[in-house]
């Protein structure tokens, strides 16, 4: 685990979009190309910030355990916010948004494309 900084991770806007996608939903699982899709990064910027909140304890993580020839793809990393994650994001955000005003909202998915 890497160190945490006290005031939780660092806010960036590709984060800020991440944590507005997770708290639409603060109980549901993602996985990681659902949320890069849904927020319009690649996931090379995503799983970064999936692995920097996990560290910082506001996301929690699984791999799927069915089998993949079952799936027919391969298995996926399932995130989804903590108690203290959706506290936490909810207050990151409102704190980021007292400072640069409203955040974007994610890009929504035209009919046929996601």
């Amino acid at each position: 685990m890497g160190k945490r900084r006290a005031s939780g991770p660092r806010i960036t806007l590709p984060t800020a979009m991440v944590l507005r996608l997770l708290l639409e939903d603060p109980t549901a699982e993602y996985y990681g190309f659902a949320v890069a899709e849904a927020v319009g990064f690649p996931s090379g910027t995503i799983y970064p910030i999936l692995a920097r909140l996990e560290a910082a304890g506001w996301l929690s993580s699984y791999w799927e355990t069915d089998d993949p020839a079952r799936l027919e793809r391969p298995r996926r990393r399932m995130y989804r916010l903590t108690g203290h994650g959706a506290t936490s994001a909810r207050a990151a955000l409102t704190a980021t948004q007292r400072l640069l005003g409203t955040l974007p909202t994610a890009p929504q998915a035209q009919p046929g494309t996601a």
